[in-house]
C-alpha cells in the first residue's frame, strides 16, 4: 500500500462510517458537512479531554473557527462542557460530559454491519467478520483510546 492508497482507504472508511450513523433527528436525511465536522470534533474531545480549541484544531486539521462552532453545537446539545484552564484562566478547556444524552448513546451504539455489507457488495457473514476484525485491529493499533470507548 502506498500513501495515495492509504488516503483513499481513509475516505472509503469515512463514507462507510457516515452510512452507518443513525439518521439525524427530525428526518433531515444524512448528515451535512457541518454535522460531520461536529462528529469529528466530538470524537477528538472524547479521546483528548481537557483540550483547548486550538489544540483540537491542530489535531483534527480543521480551521479553529470551525472547531469553535462545533464545540458550541456540542455544548448546546449537552455533550460537552467548557471549563477554565486552572493554569491559565484566559484559556478554556473542553471535555465530554459524564452522562451521555440519548442521541450520543444512539450514535455510539450504531453498528456497521449494514453499511459495511453495502460497501463490500456482500452480506456473507464470514466476510463481514473478517473485515470487522481487521478494522478492530487497526482501531486498537492506531486509536489506542478507541478500546476504552467501546
Amino acid at each position: 500500500m502506498n500513501a495515495a492508497e492509504l488516503f483513499l482507504l481513509g475516505r472509503v472508511l469515512m463514507k462507510i462510517g457516515e452510512e452507518a450513523l443513525p439518521e439525524p433527528p427530525g428526518g433531515e436525511g444524512r448528515y451535512a458537512g457541518s454535522a460531520r465536522l461536529v462528529l469529528i470534533v466530538a470524537a477528538d474531545i472524547a479521546s483528548h479531554p481537557d483540550s483547548a480549541v486550538g489544540e483540537i484544531a491542530a489535531r483534527t486539521g480543521l480551521p479553529q473557527s470551525q472547531v469553535s462552532t462545533a464545540v458550541a453545537r456540542l455544548k448546546e446539545a449537552g455533550a460537552v462542557r467548557a471549563v477554565p484552564d486552572p493554569a491559565d484562566r484566559r484559556r478554556v478547556l473542553v471535555r465530554s460530559v459524564a452522562e451521555r444524552s440519548e442521541r450520543v448513546a444512539e450514535v455510539r451504539a450504531a453498528g456497521i454491519d449494514g453499511a459495511l455489507a453495502a460497501a463490500l457488495g456482500s452480506d456473507d457473514p464470514r466476510r463481514l467478520t473478517e473485515v470487522t476484525e481487521a478494522l478492530e485491529v487497526l482501531a486498537r493499533a492506531l486509536m489506542p483510546k478507541a478500546q476504552s470507548r467501546t
